[in-house]
């Protein structure tokens, strides 16, 4: 059976936050939802900003958008996701600064793919990045997520 959106995202995983110190305390802020839910462990948080260090900002995909995501071994406990609109958005690469923060915990390589192809339909229409980043409330952006069309 495929994983819908509403399988992925809880309402209590979407935030919107009005700043941040830098991409880290960014990183950190978006991942939390998941660590207080407990989908992943405090160590996810770490293993993202270790893989950037290391890789760049890997996970800006578009202009004002960023998938946050390390492997699976580096603390996932079960799938989910979360999302985090900064209304000041962070610069994880110089100059492009990123409000919409998802953050995807995968417990494997495959059993996310459904929801993968979700947001990769999303994410190629400007528009509806632009309307995450202003929703006004939570509310309005986990009703973008879970009322897009999944095919």
């Amino acid at each position: 059976m495929a994983l819908t959106m509403k399988d992925m995202l809880k309402r209590e995983n979407v935030q919107i936050v009005e700043s941040c110190g830098d991409w880290k305390d960014a990183v950190r802020i978006a991942v939390q939802p998941l660590v207080d839910g407990g989908y992943v462990k405090p160590e996810y948080i770490d293993g993202i900003i270790e893989n950037a260090d290391k890789l760049g900002p890997y996970f800006v995909l578009v202009p004002d958008l960023a998938l946050l995501h390390a492997r699976p071994e580096q603390g996932v406990i079960k799938k989910q996701l979360a999302i985090t609109v900064l209304r000041h958005g962070v610069e994880f690469k110089k100059g492009e600064p990123c409000r919409v923060l998802v953050t995807l915990a995968a417990e494997d390589s495959d059993s996310h793919i459904d929801v993968m192809k979700i947001l990769a339909n999303m994410f190629a229409d400007p528009a509806i990045i632009k309307a995450a980043a202003t929703a006004e409330t939570p509310d309005d952006i986990f009703k973008l997520f879970i009322e897009f069309p999944s095919n």
